[in-house]
Parts: structure tokens; C-alpha cells; sequence
């Protein structure tokens, strides 16, 4: 006899399972004796080694720089895998966006645990830069833990949409970002809105809107390096 589908419980069942996480580290020949501690985070679709290239670009070769790679991986080519397919990975999709926010604090706060140790340095050397999605992943992690770094730069993404609420701690980290006026994912009258919201939480708060798409700004070096000299002067 054929029970009707209709007539069935559904359940979902969750459990945990152990991740392996994965990050490049790139420091200088010759480490100064309290370097830059960088940990820098992907967008959506793209992978450590250029999120490392583009960094190290930006903040210079001085700094220790460590590329955290996203949990979720995936094919950049369209249509079925093939040998030249191309790996990329991402911080999560909407359904499951509670899990994916629980699980980048927990690989950020790990990957910058062993950074300190391996570097003897503590939070007030330590910067955590983001581009594109895991922006607001950062910005909700240093309201969250808001002692495990010193700084904190959102590179064309946006502020978590639940910002405002009592969860959030304040912001002792300096936080710089950067916008386009021409991004595709943030319109412009929502950008304009960053820097307000952003000092609900954080009292220093630079931001900047450079002309472009939704591109890594390869030239905001200008911008962000005077940045870094303020808020982490030399030892």
C-alpha cells in the first residue's frame, strides 16, 4: 500500500562535522620585530591567491599578510566541471546565513589565534580586511568580538541589514571603507547611508566613494596606506 506524500512528517536534521580550513601566509624575508598582522577575506566566486596578490598590493610587502579561504567552494565556469574548470568559493548563500555568520567568526577568531601565537603579537597588530561578501561578515565579527583586531577595512560591500540591533557590541576598532559609485550589488543611495550607520557602532570611521564598478580598487593604495600609518603606527 502507498502512503500518500501528503500524509508524511518532514524533518531536517542538522549535525556538525569537522571543516578543513585553508589560508595562505605571505611575510616579509626579513619580519620587523611587531609587524602588520593583514588577514584578509575573498568575495563571492573567487579564491585566496588573488585575494593574497591584491592585498599585498594594496597594504605593501612589509606587512604579514594571511589570505583566509571561503568554506564553500564551487566551479567559476558555467555548465558541468571540466579539466580547466576553475575552483572558486564563497561565505554562504541566504538560507543558511545564521550557520555561515557562526562559522566565519569562528574561522576568523581561529586563523587570528594562531596568527598572534606564530607572530607573538597581540590584537592592537592585527587588521582584518574584507572584499565584497564577507564585508558585513566582518563588520557583524568585530561588533561581535570586538577584541581581536585593532582595525577593520570593507572594500565594496555593504553593512549587515541588522546593524542596529541590541546583539551588536560596540566598535573599538578603527574602520575604514571603500565604495563604488558604480557598483552594480550597492546602489549609490544605499552606499550613502555606510558611514552614518557604521558610527552607530564605531567612533572612528573613515570613509571613501571612488569612481567604478564593483572592482577591487588596485589603486587605493593612496588611500589606505596613510590609513594604516594612523591607526598602527610603527613600533
Amino acid at each position: 500500500m502507498e502512503i500518500p506524500i501528503s500524509s508524511m512528517s518532514l524533518e531536517q536534521c542538522t549535525f556538525s562535522a569537522a571543516l578543513e580550513c585553508r589560508y595562505l601566509l605571505q611575510a616579509p624575508d626579513h619580519v620587523a620585530r611587531k609587524p602588520l598582522i593583514v588577514l584578509a577575506l575573498h568575495g563571492y566566486g573567487s579564491n585566496p591567491e588573488a585575494m593574497l596578490r591584491l592585498t599585498t598590493a594594496l597594504v605593501g610587502d612589509e606587512c604579514v599578510v594571511a589570505s583566509l579561504q571561503a568554506p564553500n567552494q564551487h566551479y567559476a565556469n558555467l555548465g558541468l566541471p571540466n579539466a580547466e574548470s576553475v575552483p572558486a568559493y564563497n561565505w554562504g548563500i541566504r538560507p543558511h546565513w545564521e550557520s555561515s555568520v557562526t562559522l566565519h567568526h569562528d574561522m576568523v577568531r581561529k586563523t587570528l589565534a594562531g596568527l598572534r601565537v606564530q607572530f607573538d603579537l597581540g590584537a592592537e597588530r592585527c587588521l582584518l580586511i574584507g572584499f565584497s561578501q564577507p564585508v558585513g561578515l566582518n563588520y557583524r565579527f568585530v561588533a561581535t568580538h570586538p577584541d581581536e583586531v585593532a582595525g577593520v577595512i570593507g572594500i565594496c560591500g555593504g553593512v549587515p541589514r541588522d546593524w542596529e540591533e541590541d546583539k551588536y557590541q560596540r566598535v573599538p576598532a578603527a574602520v575604514l571603507h571603500i565604495s563604488r559609485d558604480q557598483d552594480e550589488f550597492y546602489p549609490l543611495d544605499v552606499v550613502s547611508t555606510f558611514a552614518e550607520r557604521l558610527r552607530l557602532r564605531a567612533s572612528d570611521v573613515e570613509f571613501h566613494l571612488l569612481a567604478g564598478p564593483h572592482r577591487f580598487p588596485s589603486k587605493a593604495g593612496g588611500i589606505v596606506r596613510p590609513w594604516i600609518e594612523r591607526v598602527f603606527p610603527a613600533s
